[in-house]
């Protein structure tokens, strides 16, 4: 069994086992076990409930960085099969087609 450190201990005292938090509370809840002495990372998992497979079910959205995207060039990917292949090209993605995405 891994043994973990006092600090990390006395935050996880700090957490009721198997309460569901909402955002808010969760919120206070992380700013009031950190520990570290730097900005720490949060992750977080939301079950939407949605069938991929199902067109009307598509779940898209955007979001805006604190920072923007760093000053590197950025390139579209699609990921598509089909007439959605041409779609894509069309649209002015760099990349579309079938197979896996390769970093750059």
């Amino acid at each position: 069994m891994k043994q973990h450190g006092k600090k990390y201990r006395a935050a996880f005292e700090k957490i009721e086992p198997g309460r569901k938090y909402n955002l808010d509370s969760a919120i206070e809840k992380i700013k009031e076990i950190s520990f570290a002495k730097f900005d720490e990372t949060v992750e977080l998992t939301v079950w939407l409930g949605v069938d991929p497979r199902k067109a009307d079910q598509l779940v898209r959205g955007t979001i805006v960085l604190p920072h923007g995207l760093g000053g590197a060039a950025k390139k579209v990917v699609v990921i598509a099969q089909g007439d959605k292949i041409r779609e894509a090209q069309e649209a002015g993605a760099d990349e579309a087609g079938r197979r896996h995405c390769r970093s750059h």
